[in-house]
């Protein structure tokens, strides 16, 4: 590992120029102060201060108190590959010597470490969906014009792949000059969605990752005169942006722990091991509050309905189990990966704390040796909610409101988070919920102004 005095020459002689040294909000939206290259042995030695009260669902750290000191992880460094004059470093915060309780990345390295101590790496991988639009004189279009032809899905087309390679093409360069390995990438459901898929890596460095995928996509979308949005569920007939993530936990031995045959009291186990059914179990017990997280807004729970208004099944997962390759469902063990899929979260999450509260839950899982009883392989949308409750099966949180509430209960998630980051969190969305009650929409405006 270089020191940072030699980073700082190693950066110049490849002629970046500025140095940022990136942490997030409590939204999972990236920070910083931009310093000139021959200052990157300073900043990595903490010189850089953040009042960070002033953002985000992070505290009340305010203008009369110590500020946060932003530290570096220099070997994490990357040159951006679609602007060479900046180089990124993902930062954590430090506040009178100690990690700030309300850091993002620091909640996760928590988990990580948890992990650790059990004798495990937890390993995760993303597939990330996001829209291209452009604005036009009728409102948000998909930039390829020709996806409005074959309506309501485009997904899979080969045509309009093709027709998006001013978007696409830099993006698979970029993925692979970093490193990640592209996969494959592909035309989504939605009028100008698309995913990713690449390389998986360990839960920081994923996490890591996503932010930078994030700020990535809107540069190069930028440059084409779009803008590339995480809104969950764009318009009302859109199908929504899922960032389904694929965790495991990998042994000592660097073998995917989830890899085995045992499966005691399965009628089948699918080739995974008794440690992943009970990690699965874990994260199924608290579903309701890492809700919250991974579908963080209002707009995310206009995406997790059996149908939409694109009149047909929206896949997105709504109820409250696992099966193998069962899309219905929140969790997933799929056949062709050895991993549990947690389908729900979706594009706007902070990925930092939805990989952390999934994390913890499936180590609790491994802990307590929890049971995930059965896996339900049948489309549950076939069946109505009463029928499935029979089966002991249920939706998620249908609302924001109802994530809120979820989350505040679960003593679980408060020791995940840390009191004062999960009370700020609470507050945060509590303010967001209300805002949104007590505004009166254009639907409203249709359905009500005029009846009596």
């Amino acid at each position: 590992m270089p020191t940072a005095k030699q980073l700082q020459a190693a950066l110049a002689k490849k002629g970046v120029q500025y140095f940022i040294g990136a942490y997030v909000d409590g939204l999972g939206v990236p920070k910083s102060k931009f310093v000139p290259i021959d200052s990157l042995e300073d900043a990595a030695g903490g010189s850089e201060l953040y009042t960070v009260g002033a953002l985000e669902a992070m505290g009340e750290l305010g203008p009369n108190e110590d500020e946060c000191v932003g530290i570096p992880e220099i070997d994490k460094t990357v040159v951006l590959p679609w602007d060479p004059r900046y180089a990124l470093a993902p930062t954590d915060l430090m506040f009178k010597g100690k990690p700030y309780t309300q850091c993002s990345r620091q909640v996760l390295k928590r988990q990580a470490a948890a992990a650790a101590d059990m004798g495990f790496t937890c390993n995760m991988g993303v597939e990330p969906e996001v829209y291209i639009l452009k604005q036009t004189a009728a409102g948000w279009r998909p930039f390829v014009d020709e996806d409005l032809l074959n309506k309501p899905t485009r997904g899979y087309d080969v045509d309009t792949t093709m027709l998006a390679d001013k978007f696409l093409e830099p993006m698979v360069r970029y993925i692979n000059e970093l490193g990640w390995k592209t996969y494959s990438f592909d035309h989504e459901g939605g009028q100008g969605q698309y995913e990713f898929d690449f390389r998986y890596t360990d839960v920081v460095s994923m996490a890591d990752r996503m932010v930078l995928f994030r700020l990535m996509s809107k540069h190069v979308a930028r440059s084409l005169g779009c803008i590339a949005t995480y809104m969950p569920k764009p318009w009302s007939e859109a199908f929504g942006s899922g960032a389904h993530i694929n965790i495991s936990l990998a042994g000592k031995n660097g073998k995917n722990a989830f890899i085995g045959t045992t499966g005691r009291g399965r009628s089948s186990t699918r080739g995974y091991s008794d440690l992943a059914y009970h990690f699965t179990a874990g994260v199924l017990k608290h579903i309701d509050a890492i809700t919250l997280i991974a579908c963080p807004t209002v707009n995310s729970y206009k995406r997790l309905t059996p149908r939409g208004k694109m009149n047909e099944m929206s896949w997105a997962p709504v109820y409250t189990a696992y099966g193998h390759n069962n899309r219905t469902l929140v969790a997933r063990l799929p056949m062709n990966r050895r991993c549990l899929e947690v389908r729900h979260v979706d594009s706007a999450t902070n990925f930092y704390l939805s990989s952390a509260l999934i994390l913890a839950a499936g180590l609790a899982g491994v802990r307590d040796r929890l049971e995930a009883g059965d896996p339900v392989e049948f489309s549950t949308y076939s069946f109505s909610e009463e029928e499935l409750a029979a089966k002991g099966i249920r939706r998620l949180p249908k609302t924001l409101g109802e994530a809120i509430e979820a989350f505040d209960r679960d003593a679980f998630a408060k020791e995940v988070m840390g009191a004062d980051f999960h009370a700020s969190y609470v507050a945060y969305k509590r303010r967001e919920w209300e805002d949104y009650c007590l505004t009166v929409t254009e639907w409203e405006e249709r359905k009500y102004l005029h009846l009596w």
